[in-house]
């Protein structure tokens, strides 16, 4: 093996959130190979868990039994293709990847610059924002199974919806490839720049949170529901409901993984209450909890 393995690794200082119990092994591989050489020698059962910039993630303060394959700062390349196409890997930042399509003059990434995670998390819930979602633009993706076999396949293979992707089974994503249109570089920047500054006028940026917790219903908004229950600025322990964006909780700096998970059901509690509408999280969930 060429890639590096941590025993009993806190998990708090890989995700957003600061949150998370120890993982009994974090494993950072070299390249796609080597994980491949990795995962053939772990046993048939041992859980398997995927980690990248560890947002949208809601990781247990028990922690996690089993293996971690954190992705971040490796399996990260992105190159240009023909016929206006990007191959990125899963370890690459979304935002990195909508910067690296503007410089190549194509267009149509550059929502990504607004979702604060890795490409393999937008592959594994089609992730979305400012109007844009992930699996439109995928060709065909290369996955990995426990097993260490990596396959081609494409975008027929999956099907789709909002937040959701649904494809073989035991597979995990290592990349993609995506089809974009030709543009100008100025223009998709100026757009990418324009993205970055909505979301830090409206959004909770510079403190710990996942992004947003709950799917919107259809035909409304989760933050607006949130709001309208009066909801905005309550408090468990050390997480809070978002004085700015109803649909984000924060961590104020001593936050546990209970504390955000109990917020979350006060928040469905209340909603449905004053609505009659359940929300559904968005955010997953590992480890053990209450």
């Amino acid at each position: 093996m060429r890639g590096e393995l941590r025993l009993n690794e806190p998990l708090a200082r890989y995700t957003s959130w600061r949150v998370g119990g120890p993982a009994q092994r974090l494993y950072r591989p070299a390249d796609a190979q080597d994980l491949a050489a990795f995962l053939t020698r772990l046993d048939a059962d041992e859980p398997l868990f995927w980690l990248g910039l560890g947002s949208n993630l809601l990781i247990s303060d028990a922690g996690l039994a089993g293996t971690v394959i954190h992705t971040q700062g490796c399996l990260n390349g992105i190159s240009q293709l023909p016929d206006h196409a990007i191959r990125v890997e899963a370890g690459a930042s979304c935002a990195k990847v909508a910067r690296f399509a503007s410089r190549q003059g194509l267009v149509g990434a550059e929502f990504l610059a607004g979702i604060p995670g890795t490409m393999g998390g937008a592959l594994a819930m089609n992730a979305g924002a400012w109007g844009g979602e992930t699996w439109p633009l995928v060709r065909g993706v290369r996955t990995i199974d426990r097993q260490g076999q990596i396959r081609e396949l494409g975008s027929a293979d999956f099907r789709y919806g909002y937040r959701q992707v649904m494809g073989p089974e035991g597979e995990w994503f290592l990349g993609a490839d995506l089809v974009l249109e030709p543009g100008d570089t100025e223009a998709a920047q100026a757009r990418i720049r324009e993205l970055l500054d909505r979301r830090a006028a409206t959004q909770p940026t510079g403190v710990p949170s996942c992004g947003s917790v709950f799917r919107n219903p259809a035909g409304d908004h989760a933050a607006r529901l949130i709001e309208a229950a009066g909801l905005k600025g309550r408090r468990i322990g050390g997480a809070e409901v978002s004085p700015k964006h109803a649909n984000f909780i924060i961590n104020l700096g001593d936050a546990t993984a209970s504390d955000i998970a109990a917020l979350i059901a006060l928040v469905q509690d209340e909603v449905e209450r004053s609505s009659g509408i359940r929300l559904q999280p968005e955010v997953r969930r590992l480890g053990a909890f209450a």
